[in-house]
């Protein structure tokens, strides 16, 4: 079934903007929304029900269509979703019910996040460094770039769209602190730490300003940091850029932008840091988001554990 050519029903309209206006949900999660309802409207209407007449019977048809495709990450996902748009719905007198409330989710998998080892972070961090001083002059501004922005991710755990979305502004060298707009647009101050402060100030003084003699530069603003033509640096670009560094550095394994505020947290704990101070700086919503790094730091002191311990071997 297509996702996106049809136009959704008004109420589902009413529901997307509602999600714009007054929840004030990213792009990102507005784009997501509108492909899982279309997708939801497309089966009722094969079915011959509008929103309004969709049953639990109807959205677990649905579900299991969709389970068929999708992980059950995705499919909890989309189910959430549903819910959401049927609260709204009975809430302003669109719907009698809502069809999805009593379903349950699918068990998620609880996959831990990768982490990488300390010394693995900070190879990784100084190999653009390494490079730029042998690289001619038209690739060391992008060097330079790279480790101020790899810096920054471990320094300050900043989730990557967050990361793109910087302003000049919104970082303050002097005192230490960036402020990071995140998920629904919440605003939240971040330490940044020296090294990422150094790599940034040296970007800024030293690549920035050749970047943004690009043809691109006027329609990026203030943006911190710019790609190759002087737009804004996207969020696939510093995948792939990550990538190559990854590459260049020797280590053996995928290492995607996340991974390095999967490691700001976990190295935080592990050098004592308070589990709430963590939650704060990440800005997750919830205290049992942040839990998930208590199983990796357990896991280490595991290890340590079991090397140790005189009665811990067999």
């Amino acid at each position: 079934m297509s996702s996106t050519a049809a136009a959704l029903p008004p109420e589902l309209e009413r529901f997307l903007e509602h999600l714009e206006t007054e929840r004030r949900a990213s792009p990102h999660t507005l784009k997501a929304y509108r492909v899982d309802l279309a997708r939801f409207s497309e089966y009722l209407a094969l079915a011959g029900a509008a929103p309004a007449q969709a049953t639990p019977a109807l959205v677990r048809g649905y579900l299991a269509r969709i389970s068929g495709e999708c992980g059950p990450v995705t499919v909890a996902r989309k189910l959430s979703a549903l819910r959401s748009l049927y609260r709204y719905l009975v809430r302003e007198g669109l719907a009698p019910a809502n069809p999805a409330r009593a379903l349950s989710s699918p068990k998620r998998p609880r996959n831990l996040p990768t982490v990488l080892p300390e010394e693995e972070v900070a190879t990784l961090l100084e190999t653009p460094g390494r490079r730029a001083e042998g690289e001619e002059p038209a690739s060391e501004p992008l060097s330079l770039r790279d480790r101020a922005f790899l810096e920054l991710l471990y320094s300050s755990g900043l989730r990557v769209a967050e990361l793109c979305g910087l302003d000049v502004p919104d970082l303050d060298l002097a005192t230490g602190l960036v402020r990071v707009l995140g998920k629904r647009r919440k605003e939240r101050i971040v330490p940044v730490g020296s090294q990422a402060r150094e790599a940034v100030r040296r970007y800024l003084d030293g690549a920035r300003p050749i970047l943004a003699t690009g043809k691109d530069h006027a329609r990026a603003g203030a943006a911190l940091f710019l790609n190759y033509r002087g737009g804004r640096l996207t969020t696939r670009s510093v995948a792939r850029r990550l990538e190559g560094w990854v590459l260049a550095s020797g280590l053996p394994r995928h290492v995607h932008p996340h991974v390095l505020r999967h490691c700001f947290a976990t190295h935080l704990l592990g050098n004592g840091a308070d589990l709430r101070a963590i939650q704060e700086l990440l800005g997750h919503a919830s205290l049992s988001t942040t839990q998930r790094y208590t199983h990796l730091d357990w896991k280490r002191l595991a290890a340590v554990y079991d090397a140790a311990h005189p009665r811990a071997k067999g």
